[in-house]
């Protein structure tokens, strides 16, 4: 197939020369629209399959440009690198992003001690930048893989980050590429792993101008967000190319050493070779290329034991995944809540059944669910299992976004840890759980459409129909929303 051994997006060749390379089967004209250092326009080849290349002369690292369809409109590559303007503005050409990965061959995954934080409120500026100062204290705590939630790049300058648009491009307002292959490398010199949270579920709303470009959505399946990604029907295999480049290009180029997959469950595909199965096989081959230990663990909510299953036993081949079973097991014991998918859950039974099985459902009645839940998980490894006791979904969607040590107190919460980091899984601390915040995590973003962010408001409330948490959601589109989730550390005293 043309282009396969090219790479999508904008690749800097040298000597003032550059390759672009995007799949637009749907537009019947693409061009090149360069902007600085001087506004031209290059005519662009159309390939088998709907891409489009050129090679441009005299366009340098930091140059800038649109990708002109059918000479109307201008919009941000699919691929982007970096998007200096955000999501509506120019992508940028970058250069080489990380020739060196020095002698780091990554950790087993049954060393990993995960710390999932989100940038921009892990720290008062909110950059990558300035979460290298607090590396120290978390290798110093025992961590051993910082687990940093999407930097793909989103509207505005707050967000969660699973509403980004433009998977490959280093949110803007975190610093960029140059400042993740900064954080990774220092990471890397305290032995510190690093995992990327990526979302191939669902692109966020705003800014999302891919079906402008190609398919990649279909109408035969809907998810929580909307339209699903197509990767079971026409035009798939290019949709899942551009997917799987987007994992490659955080390991190969990055020196990411793990992939969490965002809500695997919710992505649709009923051919019989299933995407998530050909990602697992490419991470892996990666690895076995590479001579290091990279990983992919999907978040699922299934609690199907073939995604980390053997592919010669008729598995997915992941390295792990998350398990909400145990968190739910013990929230219900330790807060007496009852409501929504709690209400599965309240017994020590439940608890003792996490402990050794891993999942809690394994094929019994939900009655959260109205249906039988879950598969056998009595074979799967405690290693292939990610636990917690908080992290950004079981803060954040609830209707404050209190931590555990709101609902229970202190001695609650230490007791939680303890049963977390005991457990024979991989344990996961969220941020600030270390020493006692009592800063809420909420849900914010910054989008400009007003008619949106009515709606995500009106989304928040549905949200919560099945909980009977008090209070109204704190408005997502509020900039105190967003301050008021940066954790201060004034409760170490505590500890």
């Amino acid at each position: 197939m043309l282009s396969r051994g090219r790479t999508l997006g904008a690749r800097y060749l040298g000597g003032g020369r550059t390759e672009f390379l995007v799949w637009a089967p749907v537009p019947d004209r693409v061009e090149l629209h360069l902007g600085s250092p001087g506004e031209r326009v290059v005519e662009m080849e159309r390939g088998p399959r709907g891409y489009w290349s050129a090679v441009a002369e005299d366009v340098e690292p930091g140059a800038r440009y649109f990708y002109l369809l059918d000479g109307e409109r201008d919009r941000p590559d699919p691929a982007s690198r970096y998007q200096p303007e955000g999501v509506h503005g120019p992508s940028q050409v970058i250069g080489d992003i990380l020739a060196d990965g020095g002698s780091w061959r990554g950790l087993a995954i049954e060393d990993y001690i995960f710390y999932e934080l989100h940038v921009g409120t892990f720290t008062p500026e909110g950059t990558l930048e300035s979460a290298i100062a607090e590396l120290d204290g978390l290798a110093d705590l025992g961590v051993t893989a910082v687990e940093l939630m999407p930097v793909a790049q989103f509207p505005g300058e707050r967000d969660w980050g699973y509403d980004g648009v433009l998977p490959f491009a280093v949110q803007n307002s975190y610093g960029g590429p140059p400042a993740l292959r900064r954080f990774v490398q220092e990471c890397h010199a305290r032995s510190l792993a690093v995992v990327l949270d990526v979302v191939y579920n669902h692109f966020g709303p705003e800014g999302n101008y891919m079906r402008e470009f190609g398919h990649y959505f279909s109408r035969r399946y809907e998810t929580p967000w909307g339209e699903a990604i197509n990767f079971d029907g026409p035009d798939s295999d290019e949709v899942r190319r551009f997917f799987i480049e987007n994992a490659l290009y955080w390991i190969h180029e990055f020196h990411v050493d793990a992939l969490r997959l965002d809500a695997v469950h919710a992505i649709c595909d009923r051919s019989a070779s299933p995407f998530l199965r050909q990602l697992a096989a490419a991470v892996r081959a990666s690895s076995h290329r590479l001579g290091r230990r990279v990983y992919a663990i999907p978040e699922s909510d299934l609690n199907d034991p073939a995604l980390v299953r053997a592919p010669e036993l008729g598995g997915h081949g992941f390295d792990a995944q998350w398990s909400d079973d145990f968190h739910h097991a013990l929230h219900a014991l330790l807060t007496g809540e009852r409501s929504g998918y709690y209400q599965d859950f309240g017994h020590i039974r439940h608890l003792v059944k996490a402990y050794r099985d891993g999942f809690v459902y394994t094929g019994q009645y939900s009655k959260y669910r109205r249906r039988t839940h879950g598969n056998d998980s009595r074979a799967t490894p405690g290693a292939r299992l990610v636990v917690f006791s908080q992290n950004h979904d079981q803060v954040g969607n609830r209707t404050m976004g209190e931590r555990l040590i709101t609902l229970a107190g202190f001695e609650t919460a230490k007791l939680a840890a303890g049963a977390i980091i005991l457990s024979p899984f991989l344990p996961l601390i969220f941020m600030g759980e270390e020493w006692g915040a009592t800063a809420p995590f909420q849900y914010f973003v910054s989008h400009c459409d007003p008619g949106l962010i009515e709606a995500v408001r009106s989304g928040r409330k549905q949200e919560f129909a099945n909980f009977t948490w008090a209070g109204e959601p704190p408005d997502p589109a509020s900039e105190e929303t967003f301050r008021r989730s940066v954790p201060q550390r004034l409760h170490t005293e505590q500890g």
